[in-house]
């Protein structure tokens, strides 16, 4: 929660609007590196969204994360775990591990209701961009793929491509803003 990454996306969301509210999974506040398991995983992003929805009851609740934080997040809504949210935010998807080509990690996303945000990279090794436009494609109407050309997985892009990191940060959090307005 504190990966410079999450913090200056925190702000720049601030800046347009957009409340967040940051947490840590078990297994990263214990500073283990193996992740714990997903149901603790996924009991960690309902207890945040209760906690969120609780603390700001009148704002409306969206979900999201980075990267495997994102997919926890898809994988708790599809078990019911938050039904109070209004949409879900994913900032890297991350389709399959490292070169292991896959689909199958956003098989659970066709059980979602909520509408999807999906903001990737075109650099992403986890998430090519033509697969990542067929799962969307798949998910109907409820998906929306936007891509940042020459953004890897951490949406780091490089010199040649004409902007900074800061700024890809920031078209993320515009991008976000304007998604939950819609």
């Amino acid at each position: 929660m504190r990966h410079a990454f999450l913090e200056q996306l925190a702000d720049e969301l601030a800046k347009v609007g957009v409340a967040t509210l940051r947490y840590q999974f078990p297994y990263m506040e214990q500073r283990r590196k193996a992740p714990d398991k997903p149901t603790v995983l996924t009991a960690a992003v309902q207890s945040a969204a209760r906690r969120a929805a609780q603390a700001m009851p009148k704002l409306p609740l969206f979900a999201g994360g980075k990267s495997m934080g994102g997919r926890m997040t898809s994988q708790a809504a599809a078990a019911g775990l938050l039904t109070e949210v209004r949409g879900i935010v994913f900032y890297g998807f991350p389709l399959h591990p490292p070169k292991q080509p896959d689909t199958k990690r956003a098989d659970h996303l066709a059980q979602l209701t909520a509408p999807m945000l999906f903001l990737q990279g075109t650099r992403d090794p986890l998430a090519p961009a033509e697969s990542i436009r067929s799962v969307c494609k798949k998910l109907g109407p409820r998906a929306t793929l936007i891509i940042f050309e020459g953004a890897d997985h951490s949406f780091h892009v490089p010199r040649s491509s004409g902007k900074t990191d800061s700024e890809i940060i920031r078209e993320l959090a515009q991008s976000t803003a304007e998604w939950m307005r819609k």
